[in-house]
């Protein structure tokens, strides 16, 4: 998907020339960063159990409303809205980890799954 945004070798770039060239656009031009991903999910109408998701059926706390959780269980929508904001013509996307902490985690009793949604998230 991304591949016909920044053709296949994006994928091979590694962070520092990815940095160099943010720096080269900088120079240029005011660089835009993609938008509010809480409102895009939002828009999906996404229920309980799409927020579960195979993986987390079995869990006792609701998951509905945890956005972040969503890098695992529907991790297509989530690149599906990172697309939409690259294809509109964002230079900088952001992951979906405003709560993947412990502490905000800790509300859907999801804090094993911390780790897996930061280093998902980043891969999205």
């Amino acid at each position: 998907m991304f591949d016909e945004l920044f053709g296949p070798e994006a994928a091979a770039r590694d962070g520092a020339e990815i940095l160099a060239a943010l720096k080269a656009a900088a120079r240029e031009r005011i660089l835009i960063i993609d938008g509010a991903m809480g409102t895009e999910i939002q828009g999906l109408g996404f229920d309980e159990g799409h927020f579960r998701g195979e993986r987390f059926a079995g869990c006792a706390c609701h998951q509905q409303g945890n956005n972040d959780l969503l890098i695992l269980s529907q991790p297509q929508a989530v690149e599906d809205i990172h697309y939409r904001y690259a294809k509109a013509g964002a230079d900088i996307i952001e992951t979906n980890t405003f709560s993947s902490t412990r502490i905000a985690q800790a509300d859907y009793q999801m804090e094993n799954a911390v780790y897996d949604l930061n280093r998902d998230g980043a891969r999205l």
